[in-house]
């Protein structure tokens, strides 16, 4: 976060402090709420809940979007808990430790995967990851690829909160291809969150009592337009020609069809007209044919 706004006079400042001066600058319109602290700690934890269900524009009511952008798993599991415990919808980001790729979800509780459904391999482990941190080895870093990151997550939240365009529930970014993978993931039955699986539960629930739309298949007629000239068009091969030139329909599996059949040699020989045998020659055939 400091590569994309800190800047030299701020040194000294929390991330939280300098990304509200620097934002108050571009827009002093906007109303920010900084809290620096640690939220997977309890106390910090239930005041991070309270602000979720109580900190909209209008005080007391909760907030429309969660985003997460935090740099460790512990952070990430803590927002889930609380998104799940609460209901809300979050998005969540991140940048790979190498700085060649990245990722944006949407996450929904009962409706698409939590991040305990299928966490990284630190999480569901229960490895510290604070083990992992090598000393003097820092996480390389690419200002380029999360401003990459941090433009797709804002144009996904832009799209949600809008109601235009199509949200990406999984949208990643690989620099070094230069490709954007793009799935959707539905959520865990065994997920080892509680809340996540009562929300499931409420999700299903509230889909069964969705009217059901059936969809009716309607053949479009061909309708030929007019024109000027009095063109129609119409098929030289009678339907008879056709049956005629088709050959037996094999057994096939439903939904399955074959675009055309071969008629049997011995249906095609039967049907050819044959010329009788002659005991005359060629030139004999030949000179009867110039007299006729």
């Amino acid at each position: 976060m400091n590569r994309l706004f800190f800047q030299p006079h701020q040194a000294g400042l929390s991330k939280v402090q300098a990304a509200e001066y620097t934002l108050k600058n571009i827009n002093p319109d906007v109303q920010f709420e900084v809290h620096n602290y640690n939220i997977t700690t309890v106390d910090n934890f239930q005041h991070f809940m309270d602000r979720i269900s109580n900190g909209g524009l209008e005080e007391g009511k909760p907030i429309d979007l969660v985003l997460s952008c935090v740099d460790n798993f512990e952070a990430r599991m803590a927002i889930n808990t609380a998104c799940n415990e609460l209901g809300q919808i979050w998005m969540e980001s991140g940048v790979s430790e190498n700085a060649v790729s990245g990722h944006i979800q949407l996450l929904i509780p009962g409706e698409t995967a939590c991040f305990a459904c299928a966490p990284p391999l630190v999480v569901a482990a229960n490895i510290d990851e604070k083990t992992l941190k090598r000393e003097g080895v820092c996480a390389a870093s690419l200002p380029t690829t999360m401003g990459v990151v941090a433009g797709i997550l804002v144009q996904n939240v832009l799209k949600y909160l809008l109601n235009f365009g199509t949200v990406s529930y999984y949208l990643g970014y690989n620099a070094m291809q230069d490709f954007f993978p793009t799935m959707a993931m539905k959520p865990n039955p065994q997920c080892s969150d509680k809340n996540c699986r009562t929300q499931q539960e409420i999700y299903k629930k509230k889909e069964a009592a969705q009217p059901k739309q059936v969809v009716i298949e309607q053949e479009e007629e061909i309708v030929h337009e007019d024109n000027d000239w009095g063109i129609e068009l119409v098929s030289e091969v009678s339907e008879e020609e056709l049956q005629a030139a088709s050959g037996p329909i094999p057994n096939l599996p439903e939904g399955i069809t074959v675009a055309y059949t071969i008629p049997s040699k011995e249906e095609n020989a039967a049907a050819e007209e044959t010329v009788a045998e002659s005991e005359e020659s060629l030139e004999e055939l030949m000179a009867k044919m110039k007299n006729i």
